[in-house]
């Protein structure tokens, strides 16, 4: 009710859709931002693979939906999934007539898994991940759940605890392959690189800059708490501020504003020099905000959210934060942790005093950040072991 972009093209959700069909279409559903993200460089390796296959993407949000129309334009077809009701989904497939379809991360349908089955439609699951609470869940319905993985051609698991999560419901351990997280593969846009140095000149030389990103209601709250104590000790500090969803960039922003602190958003221009939060208000520029900022905390992970993508911000070389809730992505922390590239918080009061020792010791911050980078880079190729697979499934059933 409160984000309105919900209630467009909402005939979409029903398996009516205006345009004409892009049958016999490779599929691939992210349900949104986050999963579209992931899926950048896994749909732009098929778009090279094969320029005349065409693709079909299908998320679940209005900002995945803008996230698909941003990066790729009208090189890919792009509509809401339809809900779960069997009418729906029938509609929906024999429009579009897919001949695989690609899930990215643990995105489950019974319905619509169950009618890719019954029309002989491959389903893959791709960078897919199972929680302990998500596998707990599924084993209160083991029935239902064994038997929508086991109607699938293959699960591509991001690590070995996932895929024996996986191989505990489905009992098929064939269909069972770890590649990794194709996040590990995702690179910054081409002209990302050129931006960093004007946007950093905008706020300001000489200023240290920490980022909250992905941020969820009552995390803000925290967020400020610390950035109120870093701000006693680390002089011209400006906090950039992501929330996660858009339609709360307007009440974060009065959050701050009634807190005493001065705020400028980023679809407003430029900084002024007393501008004390620079409000992320913009979507898909959240990996050009990490590369030009010099701490990271990575939000859902103060709140009992699970946690966001780690990944990003490891990748361009800046320490790490999270909060204590990262169930969603409790492998990748617990390898940051290891690598020494990351922190792990529990509270405002920690928050802070991570935040001004690494802004206070740039050798300790420079080293943390590269220790995340060289993890993410030697952990690449997750993306070619997923595609490896799907040009198998592919091959196997031209060859039937």
């Amino acid at each position: 009710m409160r984000a309105p972009a919900y209630w467009q093209r909402w005939t979409e959700r029903f398996g009516f859709f205006p345009k004409l069909p892009a049958q016999q279409c490779l599929w691939i559903h992210a349900v949104s931002m986050g999963e579209v993200q992931a899926a950048v460089p896994l749909i732009q390796a098929l778009q090279r693979r094969s320029s005349d296959q065409p693709i079909l993407v299908t998320t679940m949000t209005p900002t995945g939906s803008r996230r698909v129309r941003e990066v790729f334009g009208d090189s890919v077809w792009h509509v809401y999934l339809p809900y779960d009701l069997p009418g729906a989904v029938a509609r929906f497939l024999a429009w579009f007539q897919p001949r695989l379809l690609i899930i990215m991360e643990t995105e489950l349908w019974p319905n619509l898994l169950f009618a890719c089955q019954r029309r002989a439609i491959p389903v893959i699951l791709a960078n897919a991940r199972l929680s302990a609470g998500s596998a707990a869940g599924y084993q209160r319905v083991r029935g239902l759940a064994q038997d929508m993985l086991t109607s699938m051609a293959a699960i591509a698991a991001q690590t070995e605890v996932d895929a024996a999560r996986f191989l505990d419901l489905c009992l098929s351990s064939t269909k069972i392959h770890v590649t990794g997280s194709i996040k590990f593969d995702s690179r910054l846009p081409a002209d990302c690189s050129e931006k960093i140095a004007p946007l950093r000149h905008q706020w300001g030389p000489n200023r240290a800059v920490w980022i909250a990103a992905s941020t969820h209601d009552g995390e803000e709250n925290i967020v400020l708490d610390a950035f109120s104590d870093v701000k006693q000790t680390v002089n011209e500090l400006l906090l950039v501020l992501v929330p996660r969803h858009p339609e709360r960039f307007n009440r974060v922003a009065d959050l701050c504003s009634r807190r005493g602190f001065i705020v400028t958003r980023r679809s407003e221009g430029k900084v002024d020099v007393d501008t004390e939060i620079y409000l992320g208000d913009t979507m898909g520029e959240l990996p050009l905000l990490y590369a030009a900022c010099d701490v990271a905390f990575v939000g859902g992970s103060l709140v009992p959210i699970g946690g966001h993508n780690l990944l990003e911000p490891a990748a361009v070389g800046i320490p790490v934060i999270m909060g204590p809730h990262v169930f969603e992505c409790a492998e990748i922390c617990r390898q940051l942790l290891e690598a020494e590239a990351a922190q792990k918080v529990n509270n405002a009061v920690q928050l802070a005093h991570t935040v001004k020792r690494y802004l206070s010791d740039a050798t300790h911050r420079q080293q943390t950040g590269e220790n995340g980078r060289l993890f993410v880079q030697k952990n690449r190729g997750a993306l070619a072991r997923l595609l490896k697979i799907i040009n198998e499934i592919e091959n196997s059933v031209i060859s039937i």
